[in-house]
């Protein structure tokens, strides 16, 4: 029975993880096109962390519940859904905020199944990190086949799934990480060879991988601290696709000079910023 409360994730001021509390809150009701989904569990991301220390606000009219993604079973369907969910089928979603809580509404065009032989656990993995990666890699980067791809934070959620959508697409996958035992794991996911960034210059090494020519996209969540390594390890005509400020947001030095001399170009996306209309109909 779906009541009108229920409970969330609550924090009332930025902090560590000890701001973090349960709390009852109202429960949401499906709007126009929306279904209600009844959580069996959230992932953790990036966002929510650096959204509970109040650095990143959710966009404008998500809800404030942290909580980029769910699985878990529809409760109720709003008016106007015209897709094939029932109530009680299980499912996934991509949110743009909300999934840390017992209910949480979700435009049926970013509600999916799940996929056979997972469980809701596994599956509430996959809808942020996944597409993220997805969007990355063919609708920004445009990666081809016999490609090479540099994903830094490669052992990530978004860069063990960037390792196995690189592969995907017929592309070669290069990972930064640290330590040794994780650029193993990313070898076991289907990286060609990855870099221990702490202890040795991942831009020459990624040139002497592919015999100077270097590499032709860049998945980069590092953002200023990495630019001039970046942009030497670049192909030319590459692409550099920026989503995320891990290593700072400020450049110093002649950035555009180095794109304009390779005719490489720099790409930013943000998943979550994007509009839902638009969000429906990335090119596949």
């Amino acid at each position: 029975m779906v009541t009108d409360k229920m409970l969330a994730v609550h924090f009332d001021q930025p902090g560590g993880p000890e701001v973090l509390c349960l709390k009852e809150v109202a429960r949401p009701s499906p709007a126009e096109g929306e279904v209600l989904l009844e959580v069996a569990a959230s992932a953790l991301n990036r966002a929510d962390l650096i959204q509970r220390q109040g650095q990143y606000a959710p966009p404008p009219g998500a809800s404030n519940i942290l909580g980029l993604e769910a699985s878990g079973h529809v409760a109720e369907l709003g008016p106007g859904c015209r897709g094939p969910w029932k109530i009680g089928d299980p499912a996934m979603a991509l949110l743009p905020g909300g999934g840390q809580a017992q209910y949480v509404t979700v435009p049926e065009g970013l509600l999916m199944p799940v996929p056979e032989g997972l469980t809701l656990t596994e599956a509430a993995a996959i809808p942020e990190a996944w597409l993220t990666a997805f969007q990355l890699l063919h609708c920004v980067g445009g990666v081809k086949e016999g490609e090479t791809v540099l994903i830094h934070a490669g052992t990530g959620g978004v860069g063990t799934a960037a390792i196995q959508l690189t592969r995907l697409f017929k592309a070669i996958p290069l990972v930064t990480t640290s330590p040794k035992e994780k650029i193993e794991m990313a070898k076991r996911l289907g990286a060609e060879t990855g870099f221990d960034y702490k202890k040795e210059d991942f831009s020459e090494e990624a040139l002497k991988t592919t015999q100077g020519v270097g590499v032709n996209v860049i998945l980069d969540c590092i953002g200023g601290s990495y630019w001039e390594k970046n942009i030497n390890c670049l192909a030319a005509d590459g692409r550099w696709v920026l989503y995320g400020l891990m290593g700072g947001e400020d450049v110093r030095g002649p950035l555009l000079s180095k794109l304009l001399w390779k005719r490489a170009s720099l790409r930013a996306s943000l998943l979550r910023l994007r509009d839902r209309k638009k969000l429906f109909t990335l090119p596949v």
